[in-house]
């Protein structure tokens, strides 16, 4: 499930707009195109919404396991 792991997205997300189909002709200029795209989303970041609405988990009566 996707909302699961919100970390896996943005780091897709990287490897799509910064990495695929590119040819850098070093680590320096990889990680200036990494870096590029990291503070372009960072400009444009919004709060993550409906994140597990309900979840069964949340509930009060929601079985205790510890190990």
């Amino acid at each position: 499930m996707p909302w699961l792991n919100w970390i896996e997205a943005e780091s897709t997300a990287v490897r799509y707009f910064a990495l695929n189909g590119t040819d850098h002709r070093n680590h320096t200029e990889q990680d200036a195109a990494i870096g590029d795209y990291i503070r372009w989303r960072n400009q444009r970041a919004k709060p993550k919404s409906g994140f597990a609405i309900n979840p069964k988990i949340r509930h009060p009566e929601y079985p205790f396991k510890a190990a």
